[in-house]
């Protein structure tokens, strides 16, 4: 199912700069964007570098911290924070998940494509805003999770980045894309989340969607038409 949305989405423009920074799947969920982020990228030809991060426990209580295995913690990925184990290659579109230099473009949310892969920084050409085509060099630092049901406060010292070729649809709030790719593998959530995922686009007419078939969404029955549940909260429009 997933494969359809980025052959249809991509095709074979994977590979081109300017059409990537157009192009973007949105998706409900912080889960489904990190699998077909992963799933875009072995598109790409070359080296996969594997960039791992540091990961620990913020607690005053010494017991708590051993409460919780090391691979369980890397195993956590909270939404707007970056995976532990974070693959990319050269020539990937990647988003920066915290504020660098507001004043250079590079904003929380702001993509770009990455030119060269070293060690300790990650050398990338911004995509978007007015200052696309400048380079930027991006360091790993430390980040803790802002919005987080974890038991416990998770410290990760890793680059603030993602893939950028996916991501959430309340990541893309404020965007303005020529193709945009719909995944629900269920329905939305929250309200006006669909309007946000719809509005990304220029034109309707560029706007793809990947419906799963459930009892909340698919097929009506006897047509080649589809539904899914739109959620409005009435109070807020009062």
């Amino acid at each position: 199912m997933r494969e359809s949305i980025v052959e249809e989405i991509f095709g074979s423009s994977v590979f081109d700069t300017e059409n990537l920074s157009r192009k973007v799947i949105l998706c409900p969920k912080n889960e489904d964007s990190l699998k077909i982020n992963e799933q875009v990228l072995t598109r790409f030809p070359g080296q996969n570098a594997k960039y791992f991060s540091t990961d620990s426990i913020i607690s005053e209580d010494y017991e708590e911290q051993n409460n919780f295995q090391l691979d369980f913690i890397n195993g956590i990925t909270p939404s707007g924070m970056p995976p532990h184990v974070l693959n990319l290659k050269v020539g990937a579109v990647i988003m920066l998940l915290r504020n660098l230099n507001q004043s250079a473009g590079l904003c929380n949310g702001t993509r770009l494509i990455i030119r060269k892969l070293i060690p300790n920084v990650i050398d990338a050409e911004i995509l978007t805003e007015y200052t696309k085509g400048s380079h930027a060099f991006i360091p790993r630092i430390t980040l803790r999770p802002s919005d987080s049901n974890l038991p416990f406060q998770l410290q990760r010292r890793q680059f603030p980045v993602r893939l950028g070729f996916v991501m959430t649809i309340n990541k893309s709030q404020g965007q303005t894309l020529q193709k945009v790719g719909i995944y629900l593998p269920q329905p939305v959530f929250s309200h006006g989340m669909l309007y946000v995922a719809f509005s990304r686009a220029m034109s309707m007419r560029y706007v793809r969607v990947l419906f799963n078939d459930t009892k909340k969404q698919g097929k009506l029955n006897h047509t080649n038409r589809v539904f899914t549940k739109n959620v409005v909260f009435r109070e807020v429009l009062l």
